[in-house]
């Protein structure tokens, strides 16, 4: 995020991914957990990243290791993924969440380096045949199709070795064939090789909650408004900002009424507090009853005025 000035903690050379470029600012590492039957995410810890001055012994994915090392104690104990971002499909961090007993899931580039895995027979002498051919991820022929997500989408699976990540992984393979002179794909994995690849493409998309946290912790919960300068206060700042954001969405759960699937918007949270709040002035000023008021069939109609239709 951008930021001011030039003694701020942490201030260094980031990649911003809404300018698709590095930029000078600050990095907010966050960790969140996603209820996969609302698909709504709520951060649980925020973490400045610290410039490359003050640890040059740590590397970036170091940084981003220690942060879910010291998050995990938070985690709730049925967390066995972490879904992340295809920046971290790299050895070292997918090593050290292993090390923490979590899967990790997350997406290939496009040039990956992929083996397939021997399962014939073997020889009776000799070193084992460990591999049977590189995977070209152009060329699908070779995968499991598992079944179409929408027309003219295919979803892929196999069991293959990274050669760099230096593991087996569970491919979820999507083809789109919805422009059939530009066909594209996506390669996403995950280290439990015994995961279903609908459970890998479903997680994968789950991750992108975090996306929403960060957009709603800018435009309504003052997340990139902090003036501070010092680390404790700016990671108290963030962390409030986040928790603000949890705060307001526990209270959208905890109104919603009926079977209907639960659909969260900051936009409607501000709004119906600003009704709230403009309906209260109404009946104080002009010396209403509140309890004939509220009480009224239609009063939460006028609460609900303006709020983004589910």
């Amino acid at each position: 995020m951008a930021k001011s000035g030039k003694k701020t903690f942490g201030l260094d050379q980031f990649y911003n991914g809404s300018h698709n470029r590095v930029e000078r600012g600050l990095e907010v590492s966050l960790v969140a957990v996603v209820d996969v039957e609302t698909e709504v995410g709520y951060a649980l810890l925020a973490e400045q990243t610290v410039f490359q001055g003050e640890c040059p012994d740590l590397t970036r994915m170091d940084y981003y290791l220690h942060h879910l090392e010291i998050a995990q104690p938070q985690l709730p104990p049925q967390v066995r993924y972490l879904a992340v971002d295809g920046a971290y499909a790299k050895e070292p961090f997918v090593t050290g969440v292993r090390a923490l007993k979590l899967d990790v899931i997350s997406k290939l580039r496009r040039d990956a380096n992929l083996r397939y895995v021997f399962e014939g027979e073997q020889k009776a002498r000799g070193a084992k045949r460990k591999y049977d051919g590189k995977v070209d991820l152009a060329d699908p022929t070779r995968l499991t199709m598992v079944r179409e997500l929408q027309s003219r989408v295919k979803l892929y699976t196999a069991i293959v070795w990274h050669v760099s990540l230096k593991r087996k992984i569970r491919l979820a393979y999507v083809l789109d064939h919805r422009k059939p002179n530009k066909p594209s794909y996506a390669v996403l994995f995950s280290t439990d090789i015994n995961q279903s690849a609908d459970e890998i493409y479903r997680f994968y998309k789950l991750r992108f909650q975090i996306e929403f946290i960060f957009r709603d912790a800018k435009q309504f919960t003052g997340l990139s408004d902090c003036q501070a300068r010092d680390v404790k206060k700016l990671d108290f700042h963030f962390n409030a900002s986040f928790a603000a954001l949890n705060l307001a969405k526990l209270d959208a759960h905890r109104q919603q009424v009926g079977q209907k699937p639960f659909v969260f918007s900051m936009a409607s949270v501000k709004r119906r507090a600003l009704n709230d709040h403009l309906l209260d002035t109404f009946i104080s000023t002009l010396g209403l009853s509140p309890t004939v008021i509220k009480s009224h069939p239609n009063y939460q109609n006028l609460r609900s005025y303006g709020v983004i239709a589910a």
